[in-house]
């Protein structure tokens, strides 16, 4: 009898390591799948943001000419205006911060549109354009900052007014 008692205790015992072993291997695993959500939402952030900077980069860098660049107020939020001629015909490219989102908006000169006209590029919570001097405008987006170097003294001008 004393050998039958002894085994249910150690049937007990193993598995009572058993179900402990269980619950730390699902503890630990939680705790991973926490850090791994976390780090990818961080990632992601972050590649919005360099996204964006570059995006807006290459834009600015195409469009580059002599006055043909330049910040602008578009309806209350700042705006990076390029433009460009084509057949005598000036057309706008405006690259704003609307609903959580960079916006680019394309339009030919004389016409009004509002910022929710325009179409999303990628996703981005903040984004700003600062005219530091002329030929410099730094861009931000997030914790990211770019510098966009252009051509010509007079490549850029702040200008203030609708679209």
């Amino acid at each position: 009898m004393k050998g039958i008692q002894e085994s249910k205790a150690g049937t007990a015992a193993a598995l009572m390591i058993f179900c402990v072993f269980t619950m730390s291997v699902l503890t630990v695993l939680m705790l991973g799948v926490s850090a791994y959500r976390n780090m990818t939402d961080i990632s992601q952030e972050g590649f919005e943001e360099r996204v964006s900077l570059s995006y807006i980069w290459t834009k600015a860098k195409n469009g580059d000419a002599a006055g043909m660049v330049y910040v602008r107020d578009f309806e209350g939020r700042p705006a990076l205006c390029i433009d460009e001629v084509f057949d005598d015909v000036t057309y706008h490219t405006m690259i704003y911060n609307y609903d959580g989102r960079v916006y680019e908006l394309f339009f030919e000169d004389g016409l009004e549109f509002a910022p929710e006209d325009g179409v999303p590029v990628i996703k981005n919570e903040s984004l700003s354009f600062e005219l530091i001097d002329a030929g410099l405008i730094k861009v931000s987006a997030g914790s990211g900052s770019v510098f966009i170097s252009l051509r010509g003294n007079t490549g850029i001008a702040y200008a203030k007014g609708g679209a």
